[in-house]
């Protein structure tokens, strides 16, 4: 697709397959941050075809090897964004691995919900 950074496929790859690349996200939250990306161009998450949705496990199981390996993190934020409205800026499905390490932030309570931030903390 023309005009898609990630169909340019810049960037430093770290590992890829046939249906997959994988490489590190140039705008990194977290020492290892990665983006795991289709090869060929499709929108969100839901326009993957199956055989792609069910080989996102093996995917990031992988990675997490290589990610652990390097970075020895203390856990993990993985996540998508599928439209404007969710914060998707790149029209081209991706996922963050987001390795995270005790001490990143004050209070890491609520994970993925500090997308909305009134809504993080929780009961």
């Amino acid at each position: 697709m023309d005009n898609c950074v990630f169909c340019a496929k810049d960037g430093s790859v770290i590992y890829d397959t046939i249906n997959w690349i994988v490489r590190e996200d140039a705008y990194p939250v977290s020492k290892g941050h990665t983006l795991l990306i289709p090869k060929e161009h499709y929108e969100t998450y839901f326009d993957l075809p199956d055989m792609m949705k069910e080989s996102i496990h093996y995917m990031l199981e992988h990675i997490k090897e290589i990610l652990d390996a390097k970075y020895h993190p203390d856990g993990y934020n993985i996540g998508f964004n599928c439209g404007e409205s969710a914060g998707q800026t790149v029209k081209h499905f991706h996922i963050h691995i987001i390795p995270r390490y005790y001490g990143d932030v004050e209070n890491p309570r609520g994970g993925v919900r500090g997308v909305i931030p009134s809504k993080q903390n929780y009961g």
